[in-house]
């Protein structure tokens, strides 16, 4: 290139200089003066970039993935109240709830004073099987102390379960024994139970109590089922109360066992879910049985797909108390860290076509966690007439009158039982303090105690020993001042909830609930509507 042409070109490669210079000193002016947002305001991903600015340039250290722990809840918190974000830490714990097992060394404890106390042992399982009692007090892991202020739920959670065929050594202080002693429990897997309980209420109905729905409550449902048929039941009462739901394909198998074909279960919509239909398929073997669904305002979700099909198929007697108001269908999505998101991307509609999912303001959520209290004071718990149902009305397969628009209505209303209920009992069962002395009492007396083998036996055994006396005195060391009238007035609810404590803690969750259902007025109403052959809801007789 000769120097003339050099020369013609110089005005534009100094220009071109120029521009450079420019964009580079701004790019540098605004990274360094803080003036960055214009970068995040221009871009797709908004929060992306935010977290990194404030990675990149915040006046001080940040945790990111704390900071996105607490962040992401709020935004889904903004659109209903199902829509939520688990952390990594709890995915695993939530996961388990639904399973039918996780792995672990078998046991349930309650920690008291700072102590895991073992409450009671998986039958057959690796607890059991290494020698553990319930009674037992754990005070080390893996060799190390376990005991005060780091003993938490999640921590013990954290070191008691593990991965199949692990081991973990455990330190234990024995009732009566002054030395610890060690055991090696071999991790296994532990059943999930779905059915808590079934048995006969009478010699005609069987009874089964579903405590949720997850992976294997369809075929825990037809186990239960046969165990009924060798006792020759005729009717059945299917027990959902305080059943807060869980995988909706659960419901809906378990409802295909009492429907013939072609009957409407639940359908679903969502802005980007087109509506999905789930029918019978006429296969389930117990279509025609007498059927009573029992529910109350702790029924959610899942268990309302399953009473909401009952009840629009004119397919059973629903009994209770309406329930919680869920309608929302959510989406599990996990990030790559193990954290997850659980999105609602649908509504459920009964057959007759009503959402039962109660009102909620997005993003204000206090009105909507309050709404069972907000019931109870408005007296909804105790009279039929107090319900507000929110909406149109709806009707049944043979024209009978159903609502949406806030959970279930039951058939026949059974008010909660407030017959002896004082301050006294109030205070003594929400403090704890019957909790806490129905496990001291069990722990004290396991030697006698472990003589009565059923619920019957141990039930009247208890009776005799005077067990509210016994806590009266308790509660008063404890700071619940001693309230002889208000005991007398109490007497029945008090010894009812210690004793069923002490079955609990003795025997199992079927042993407990047999023993609250005696005398239960749920439980004798759907009693009653057998008799009255009324299982079976009747077409409405025009007037």
């Amino acid at each position: 290139m000769n120097m003339k042409k050099s020369n013609r070109f110089m005005p534009l490669i100094m220009a071109v200089c120029v521009i450079i210079g420019i964009m580079i000193g701004s790019f540098y002016a605004n990274h360094f003066s803080g003036n960055r947002l214009n970068i995040i305001n221009s871009g797709s991903n908004r929060l992306s970039n935010l977290l990194h600015l404030i990675d990149d340039q915040y006046v001080d250290k940040v945790n990111i993935d704390s900071l996105v722990d607490v962040a992401i809840p709020q935004i889904l918190a903004d659109l209903d109240p199902h829509s939520v974000y688990i952390s990594a830490k709890d995915a695993q714990a939530v996961a388990d709830d639904l399973k039918g097992s996780f792995s672990g060394v078998g046991i349930e404890f309650t920690i008291r004073k700072d102590t895991i106390h073992v409450q009671n042992v998986v039958k057959n399982g690796p607890a059991q099987r290494a020698g553990i009692l319930a009674g037992d007090k754990i005070v080390s892991v893996d060799g190390k102390p376990f005991v005060g202020k780091i003993v938490t739920n999640e921590e013990a959670m954290r070191r008691l379960k593990g991965p199949k065929d692990t081991k973990v050594k455990l330190g234990v202080m024995r009732y009566g024994q002054k030395a610890v002693k060690y055991f090696t429990v071999t991790r296994g897997d532990i059943p999930q139970k779905s059915i808590t309980a079934t048995y006969m209420l009478d010699k005609n109905t069987g009874y089964i109590k579903v405590k949720s729905f997850g992976e294997t409550t369809y075929p825990e449902m037809l186990i239960a089922l046969a165990k009924l048929s060798q006792e020759g039941f005729t009717n059945l009462v299917i027990d959902l109360r305080d059943n807060t739901g869980g995988y909706m394909n659960s419901a809906i198998q378990m409802a295909n066992e009492f429907l013939p074909k072609d009957k409407l279960i639940v359908y679903t919509i969502g802005r980007k879910s087109p509506r999905q239909d789930f029918p019978s398929d006429g296969h389930g073997s117990y279509q025609k049985i007498p059927l009573v669904v029992l529910i109350n305002e702790g029924s959610a979700s899942a268990s309302e797909i399953f009473a909401g099909a009952m009840q629009d198929n004119d397919r059973a007697t629903i009994i209770g108390r309406r329930s919680f108001g869920k309608g929302l269908v959510q989406q599990q999505l996990s990030f790559p860290d193990g954290s997850m998101i659980r999105l609602t991307i649908a509504r459920y509609y009964t057959p007759s076509g009503r959402c039962i999912q109660k009102p909620f303001t997005a993003g204000d959520n206090k009105d909507y966690e309050e709404d069972l209290l907000t019931r109870y004071q408005h007296g909804e718990f105790f009279s039929q007439d107090s319900i507000k149902h929110h909406g149109p009305a709806y009707h049944t397969s043979i024209g009978r009158t159903v609502y949406g628009g806030g959970g279930i209505t039951p058939d026949i209303f059974v008010a909660e039982d407030t017959l002896g209920m004082t301050s006294y009992y109030k205070q003594a069962a929400m403090s704890g303090l019957i909790l806490q002395y129905a496990f001291t009492y069990t722990d004290n007396n396991r030697p006698k105690l472990n003589t009565y083998k059923d619920m019957m036996s141990l039930s009247k055994y208890l009776v005799s020993q005077n067990t509210v006396e016994q806590f009266a005195a308790y509660a008063d060391h404890n700071g619940l001042k001693r309230r002889n009238l208000m005991i007398r007035k109490s007497h029945k609810l008090l010894e009812r909830f210690i004793n069923s404590r002490i079955i609990y803690n003795m025997l199992d969750d079927e042993a407990w609930t047999e023993y609250i259902n005696a005398d239960d007025p749920a439980i004798a109403k759907a009693l009653s509507v057998f008799r009255e052959n009324a299982a079976f809801p009747k077409k409405p007789t025009k007037k």
